[in-house]
């Protein structure tokens, strides 16, 4: 199982570092989700991780008190509704725009209802 969670923790750091460059790629998921795998895989990568200088506050925010910085909740908001207006432009059906908007609701939702740090 270390193996199934190095190589997830992996794949999250790299998702996560495009998603640096790309915005409409979600950044501090991926890293949150790569400090989890860490924690059962490597503990020197677990460390180096929640160390890092721009990620390590983050994981510590989300560990210690599942907050989400304001900027944060901003730029994944704008993120959000420029990959619903991507599919309004491209004319996707109806019932995929309406699933879309369902569940890009619910994670506006949940962000939202985060406290801020």
């Amino acid at each position: 199982m270390r193996v199934f969670w190095m190589t997830l923790g992996l794949l999250s750091v790299a998702l996560g570092m495009i998603g640096i460059f790309l915005p409409l790629l979600p950044t501090v998921p991926f890293i949150l989700l790569a400090a989890f795998c860490f924690a059962r895989s490597s503990e020197r990568l677990h460390h180096w991780l929640v160390n890092h200088r721009h990620f390590g506050p983050v994981i510590i925010d989300w560990q210690e008190r599942g907050a989400v910085s304001a900027r944060a909740k901003r730029l994944a908001t704008v993120s959000i509704l420029a990959v619903f207006a991507i599919s309004l432009a491209l004319q996707v059906g109806v019932t995929v725009l309406i699933i879309q908007a369902v569940v890009l609701s619910a994670v506006l939702l949940f962000l939202w209802t985060r406290p801020n740090y």
